[in-house]
């Protein structure tokens, strides 16, 4: 079941919820983090894959001729570094011959605005399904700020794919990019005064890789 308001989707599933309470908690170590993580990615993936447009192919079985499927636009991967580095894995497991970009974005922790230091995609982003990956929408400023970069080298079908997003950060992501389409697995209600959600899960990219 999926509530879809606008161009936000909230994907409801039941092992979604098991696993963001195992992602809050702030007991739960690196490696069940990054399990969890790679879990909740996956479905996240298959959802998001419903969109990849698809062409007919004729194959043989080892009985008869039969008409089977295959992608027919390239699918580019883009996780903003580091912490969205923790989502590729399982979208790699749905989506095994999608290709894979970086974009790195520091937050300033006093203005909250988004600086670049890293940027690699493949060629060919307006041919692609390209999909960014950032486990926390809070401002919403380095997720627009990655779409624009993404959209200034080409790209034109973008699906911007979180594990948790804040109400203000949708509005942000929806407003400067409104033919961009979130999937989040879950919606967290509001931001603290150093931009983190509540009751969010903390830095994602620190209880990622245990740098806390």
């Amino acid at each position: 079941m999926t509530n879809i308001i606008d161009n936000f989707q909230l994907i409801d599933h039941p092992l979604l919820k098991r696993d963001m309470t195992i992602l809050r908690n702030k007991n739960t170590e690196p490696e069940s983090f990054r399990a969890a993580v790679k879990r909740i990615a996956t479905i996240l993936a298959v959802e998001t894959s419903k969109e990849i447009s698809m062409t007919n192919i004729e194959i043989e079985t080892p009985l008869e001729k039969t008409i089977g499927f295959e992608l027919n636009q390239d699918v580019v991967l883009v996780p903003v570094l580091r912490a969205g580095l923790g989502m590729v894995s399982g979208f790699l497991g749905v989506i095994p011959e999608a290709k894979v970009g970086h974009i790195g974005l520091q937050r300033d922790e006093t203005t909250l605005l988004p600086t670049e230091y890293y940027y690699k995609t493949p060629k060919n982003l307006e041919k692609s399904k390209v999909i960014l990956l950032d486990p926390m929408l809070a401002t919403g400023g380095s997720a627009a700020e990655a779409l624009n970069y993404l959209k200034k080298r080409g790209a034109l079908d973008i699906v911007f794919v979180c594990l948790v997003a804040s109400p203000i950060g949708v509005q942000k992501v929806l407003t400067m990019h409104p033919n961009v389409k979130i999937i989040a697995a879950a919606y967290d209600r509001e931001l603290n005064e150093k931009g983190y959600i509540l009751p969010g899960l903390g830095d994602a990219g620190d209880r990622t890789f245990g740098t806390l």
